[in-house]
C-alpha cells in the first residue's frame, strides 16, 4: 500500500463509529428532496464541530466546505446525496411519509462525514497541491415533481435536481474534478464497480384537452381526451423500432389523470413522462419525435394537448483517467481484484451526469447493499463495504490526485472532454429542453396547425 493511501484509509479508520452512526440515523430519520432540513442540521452539526466552515445556501438543504493544502493546483469535489425515496410497502419507511432510504443515500452521507473526518486529522494533508470540496447535496432522485415544480414557481429554486441547482447556483465554479461512491450490491468479493454511464433525460407533463358529452347520451357531441391520451401512447409505441440500440431511447409514461366520471366524456386527461437518452442530442431529437406523435394524435381526433416540458438530467459519461486512479486506490485498500470495469451502460438517471458534462466525475457504485434498489427489500447489509471502504476510497483518492504537485489531477483536467465548454453554455443547453407548447389549434379554414418544437 502506497504511503497516500495507507495515511488516509488510517484516518477514515479512526472516525468509522461515526461513520456508522450517521449511516444508522439518517437511515431512521429519511428526507425526500429538497426537504432534507433534520440531515443537513444533523450533518451540519457534526461539520462544523470537526472545524469547517459551511456555505449553506439557506432556502435550500445542503452545503459545502473547502479545505485548502496551502499550495496552489486544481480543486477536487467528493459528493454525498442527501435525499431518500418514497417507497410506501417498506417495512422500515417513515409512517407518515412513507420514505425511506432505499437507494442508500444515507451511506453516501455517512461517508462524506468520515472523509471530513480524516481530512482533518493532523498530517492528512502533508504533500498535497490544491484544495478539496466536500459538498452535501440534496434532491438527486425526480419524485415529487409537482412539489418542486412549486418551489420552482416561488422562485427558490431554478432546476428541480440539486446537484444541476448547485451548479447553477455558483457552488462548482471553480471545482476541477468531482466524484462520489453510489452504495450498491455487486459481485461476490467486489467493491467497486464502474460502468461507462448512464442515460439524461428530459420531464414532460402532457395534458390533453378534449370536450365533454353524455358517454351514453350524446358521446358524438364530445371529443374523448382518454381516447387522444391513448392514441398518442399507441403513436409512440409505433416510434419505438426507430430508437437507435445505441442511444438507449425510452419513453415511460403513465396517466396521472384520466376523467371525471365514468357516464361523462372525458375532458382532461393528464400524463406524465420521461425521455430519456443517451446524449443531450438524441434526447431533444427524440422528444421532438414524441412531441410530435403527441400532438397529431390530439388532433386526430378532435383534440387539443398541452406540452410541458422541463430539463430532467444529463447522461452521465465515467471519466476513464480518474476511474483508473480511484480503481487503484480501492485496489490498495481492498485487494487486487476487487474492482471491476463493465462495457454497459445504464438507463437510469442521475444529476451526476449533469456534472460530468461540465468536468471530468466519476459515479461508480459500492457494494454492502442488498435487496432491490427503489424496492421494499432494499437494505444495508454490510456497513464495512457500503460505507467504510467507500469513505477510505475517496479520501485515499482525493490524495493520489493532489500529490506530487496534483500530477494526476492536472493530467486528468488536460485530457477531459466534458461535453460543454463552460457552465453558461451547458445551463443554455438545457433551458432549451424547457417549453410549454399549446401544441394543437384549429383554424378557420378548416386546417390543423401542429407545434412539437421551440419554445413558448
Amino acid at each position: 500500500m502506497t504511503q497516500i493511501v495507507e495515511r488516509l484509509s488510517k484516518a477514515v479508520e479512526k472516525h468509522v463509529d461515526m461513520i456508522y452512526e450517521a449511516e444508522d440515523y439518517i437511515w431512521k430519520h429519511p428526507e425526500t428532496g429538497y426537504r432534507e432540513w433534520n440531515t443537513t442540521a444533523y450533518l451540519a452539526e457534526r461539520f462544523e464541530a470537526l472545524g469547517y466552515s459551511l456555505v449553506k445556501p439557506g432556502d435550500i438543504p445542503g452545503f459545502y466546505t473547502d479545505l485548502d493544502t496551502g499550495k496552489p493546483g486544481p480543486k477536487v469535489a467528493i459528493l454525498g446525496e442527501l435525499d431518500s425515496l418514497i417507497v410506501g410497502n417498506h417495512p422500515e419507511c417513515d409512517r407518515e411519509t412513507s420514505a425511506v432510504h432505499a437507494c442508500g443515500h444515507n451511506c453516501q452521507s455517512a461517508i462524506l462525514l468520515g472523509v471530513a473526518a480524516a481530512l482533518k486529522e493532523p498530517g492528512a494533508l502533508d504533500g498535497l497541491s490544491g484544495s478539496i470540496r466536500l459538498i452535501s447535496v440534496p434532491a438527486e432522485e425526480l419524485i415529487e415533481l409537482g412539489f418542486r415544480r412549486d418551489l420552482r414557481e416561488k422562485g427558490v429554486i431554478r432546476y428541480f435536481g440539486g446537484k444541476v441547482e448547485f451548479i447553477a447556483r455558483g457552488y462548482f465554479d471553480d471545482v476541477d474534478i468531482a466524484m462520489l461512491i453510489h452504495t450498491g450490491n455487486l459481485s461476490e468479493g467486489k467493491t467497486l464497480n464502474f460502468n461507462r454511464g448512464n442515460n439524461g433525460c428530459v420531464l414532460k407533463n402532457i395534458t390533453f384537452h378534449g370536450l365533454a358529452a353524455h358517454a351514453g347520451g350524446s358521446p358524438q357531441n364530445g371529443h374523448n381526451a382518454l381516447y387522444a391520451a391513448t392514441l398518442a401512447m399507441n403513436a409512440a409505441n409505433a416510434l419505438r423500432e426507430t430508437f437507435p440500440d445505441d442511444q438507449h431511447i425510452r419513453f415511460h409514461p403513465i396517466v396521472t389523470e384520466g376523467g371525471a366520471a365514468v357516464n361523462s366524456i372525458p375532458e382532461t386527461v393528464k400524463m406524465e413522462s420521461y425521455v430519456r437518452g443517451a446524449s443531450y442530442e438524441s434526447i431533444v431529437a427524440y422528444n421532438e419525435k414524441i412531441n410530435l406523435a403527441l400532438a397529431a394524435s390530439a388532433a386526430a381526433i378532435g383534440c387539443t394537448v398541452t406540452l410541458d416540458d422541463a430539463p430532467g438530467y444529463l447522461s452521465l459519461n465515467n471519466d476513464a483517467n480518474l476511474a483508473e486512479v480511484m480503481a487503484d486506490a480501492m485496489r490498495e485498500i481492498s485487494g487486487p481484484d476487487s474492482v471491476e470495469f463493465v462495457d454497459t451502460w445504464s438507463t437510469g438517471s442521475t444529476d451526476m451526469g449533469d456534472v460530468s458534462s461540465i468536468m471530468p466525475a466519476v459515479h461508480p457504485h459500492c457494494s454492502g447493499a442488498k435487496g432491490m434498489g427503489h424496492g421494499a427489500n432494499y437494505t444495508i447489509a454490510d456497513k464495512r463495504l457500503a460505507c467504510l471502504l467507500p469513505a477510505q476510497c475517496l479520501a485515499a483518492t482525493a490524495g493520489k490526485l493532489l500529490e506530487n504537485d496534483a500530477k494526476a489531477a492536472r493530467k486528468i483536467v488536460k485530457e477531459a472532454k466534458p461535453r460543454f465548454a463552460s457552465k453558461e453554455e451547458y445551463l443554455a443547453a438545457i433551458d432549451r429542453l424547457q417549453k410549454k407548447l399549446e401544441a394543437v389549434s384549429y383554424n378557420e379554414d378548416g386546417t390543423v396547425t401542429i407545434r412539437y418544437k421551440g419554445q413558448a
